[in-house]
């Protein structure tokens, strides 16, 4: 009895200290992740700045209400959600692009060179959005090189205005994104991969597989379930694809396919007069959906693999 005794109060003591380690990382959380929802407050207000919120323009549902009742900002809140949706639709129709990125990287025998690829790839993603487009701009403006070369070429007359075209906007933004990001997220699939057995790779190779082979019956198997989370994750977060990106990218020629929902909140938020309660109306109701959508993804989760990710 006396040592059993001693085993839970050893394991409450275990427990507290589990706790005490990952404690400052809840604060984290709550410091950037639940306070802010304090500013929620502001969609129920008639809130003018510098006037600080007060009881006396309380307006309950006033700016919800709002969104529905008037056919223009309906009309933009359909544009912004159907740009919000290509974007986000062809990033989830090629998350499978950093898998297998990661999977030939992963087969590249010359270790220097490898490094080389992997280093190349992922310093992107540390680089702002801001400078993301002076690399935009200085290639692919009226007077950046690609129209400087073709021009001396001889290929075009005038140059061609990339940046400013309305085209192909959602597929060039990927393109954009994908370049930015697709290093970094194949690191967890090289952590997936290094965590397969070598045993049966070397069985493989007795049995006369080839490296295709152990890419299609090994490799890809194996790195599936880390595929799926990640997948499920991006359909719950399917409207929070930023605006950094589209921010810095927009103009008044592409305006039109380029603002999605994250951006449009912040330029109602900040552009002209500004409506601070309209904005966050319009972000507490994505908010609402991203949490339905968490839930979703959740359940088809828990429908295709046996279990929850969450």
């Amino acid at each position: 009895m006396r040592d059993s005794g001693r085993r839970i109060d050893y394991k409450k003591r275990r427990s507290y200290q589990e706790f005490l380690y990952i404690l400052p990382f809840i604060l984290l959380v709550a410091v950037f992740s639940y306070f802010p929802l304090y500013g929620w407050r502001y969609a129920f207000h008639d809130y003018e700045p510098p006037f600080p919120i007060s009881a006396e323009n309380f307006v309950g549902f006033k700016w919800f209400n709002y969104i529905i009742s008037k056919p223009a900002r309906v009309k933009d809140i359909l544009r912004v959600l159907r740009n919000t949706f290509a974007m986000s639709g062809i990033s989830l129709l090629f998350s499978w692009f950093p898998m297998i990125f990661a999977v030939f990287l992963n087969e590249i025998k010359c270790k220097p060179y490898r490094k080389f690829v992997q280093t190349a790839t992922t310093l992107p993603n540390f680089i702002s959005w801001v400078l993301v487009f002076s690399i935009a701009f200085n290639v692919f403006s009226s007077t950046g090189a690609v129209n400087t070369i073709m021009t001396d070429l001889g290929l075009i007359s005038e140059p061609i205005a990339f940046l400013k075209s309305s085209e192909h906007v959602w597929f060039r933004m990927w393109l954009w994104l994908t370049w930015k990001n697709a290093g970094w997220a194949a690191i967890m699939y090289l952590a997936a991969i290094s965590a397969i057995d070598e045993q049966m790779i070397e069985a493989a190779k007795v049995d006369g597989a080839t490296r295709m082979q152990i890419i299609w019956r090994i490799t890809i198997p194996s790195i599936l379930p880390t595929f799926f989370v990640i997948v499920m994750l991006n359909i719950a977060s399917f409207l929070n694809n930023g605006m950094e990106q589209y921010y810095v990218f927009q103009n008044n020629f592409n305006k039109e396919y380029i603002e999605v929902l994250d951006l449009y909140v912040y330029n109602i938020a900040h552009k002209g007069a500004g409506n601070y309660p309209l904005s966050t109306a319009i972000s507490m109701l994505k908010s609402i959906v991203s949490i339905g959508l968490l839930a979703g993804a959740n359940g088809l989760s828990k429908l295709i693999r046996g279990e929850n990710f969450i």
